[in-house]
């Protein structure tokens, strides 16, 4: 895997960077994990959840972690408006793999 990862010219072209290129950012991985911890969440929990994110930067990351099929978007027709968010089985997937790194970051962190 890795001599592929090495050996490919076209650093774009390789799984590694699809990955990065899903959970880049600063609150995604944030978000997955909320998402994976409380199973549904509202916009409004998860603002609180992400402290200092702007309503802007919440509802983009929402916005394009939806459209990667990491998270699923349910509204239900009421009034007020109810919007809940939680884990497709794609981002449910990808959260073994954020295990890892939390893992590795608790194994490695320097002092």
């Amino acid at each position: 895997m890795i001599k592929n990862f090495i050996e490919n010219a076209n650093f774009e072209d390789t799984g590694f960077s699809y990955t990065l290129s899903l959970i880049s950012g600063k609150h995604k991985m944030i978000i997955l994990y909320c998402l994976m911890e409380y199973k549904v969440v509202r916009f409004n929990e998860l603002k609180r959840y992400l402290k200092n994110i702007s309503d802007k930067t919440l509802s983009m990351n929402l916005k394009e972690l939806e459209s990667d099929r990491l998270i699923i978007r349910t509204e239900y027709p009421q009034v007020p408006p109810k919007v809940e968010y939680s884990l497709s089985d794609r981002g449910k997937s990808l959260m073994t793999v954020l295990d890892q790194l939390c893992v590795w970051g608790e194994e490695n962190r320097l002092n």
